[in-house]
């Protein structure tokens, strides 16, 4: 899997990338900044990035804007944002691009490789993984969805967004296989997601749920 990375801090830049390698991923380049991400996008065509929110000159949203700028680019170019901010204005506008194939991730709680490893696959794959925290700041600037669904349905909206599948669902809320099915039934309802949605209904869900309005 190839693999394009916009990272300004070099010892953390260095890490990932040996670290990615020995897991068997190709990193087909660093960059450093904006302007070096959209270029090494267009030269090497990866199969998902990884990206800093912060980038120079200003070091405010300079790389979360790249990634939007690729995806508007190369439709449905998976991106994992990777930072130590929640930037809402443009998680949100990245985040309800329609494709799927994006995440965000929050440094200071990764403490497992092997799930970082998974939260990557799953959005090279056109899923979704954001960090707890991420969907919390995120949803708490978006009531109006939330007043069609339940509880219950929220929560387990919630857990969808992180990038859970319907095993681990049932798990952590305590409720059997057939509760969760029928309750993932009940959003697409509401969201007007049918069977003949082209894009995968269970990402849509999710970014419908996180879409300003």
């Amino acid at each position: 899997m190839r693999i394009v990375i916009a990272e300004d801090n070099v010892l953390l830049a260095t890490g990932m990338e040996l670290l990615l390698a020995s897991s068997g991923y190709e990193v087909a380049e660093v960059a450093a900044d904006a302007e070096g991400f959209l270029a090494a996008v267009d030269r090497h065509r990866p199969a998902v990035t990884i990206v800093d929110v912060r980038l120079p000159p200003r070091f405010r949203d300079e790389g979360i804007r790249a990634a939007i700028e690729a995806r508007r680019l190369h439709p449905g170019l998976p991106v994992l944002v990777l930072s130590q901010y929640v930037e809402e204005t443009y998680a949100s506008e990245l985040l309800s691009s329609y494709g799927g194939g994006v995440g965000y991730l929050l440094k200071d709680r990764i403490s497992r490789i092997d799930e970082f490893l998974a939260a990557l696959d799953r959005v090279a794959a056109g899923g979704t993984a954001l960090d707890p925290d991420v969907v919390t700041q995120l949803l708490a600037r978006r009531t109006q969805p939330l007043s069609t669904l339940t509880r219950r349905e929220r929560e387990v909206l919630a857990l969808m967004a992180e990038g859970h599948d319907n095993a681990t669902l049932a798990r952590k809320l305590c409720i059997t296989d057939n509760a969760v099915h029928k309750h993932i039934g009940n959003i697409f309802a509401k969201f007007e997601l049918t069977e003949t949605d082209a894009g995968h209904r269970r990402v849509r869900a999710v970014l419908t749920y996180l879409e300003a309005s």
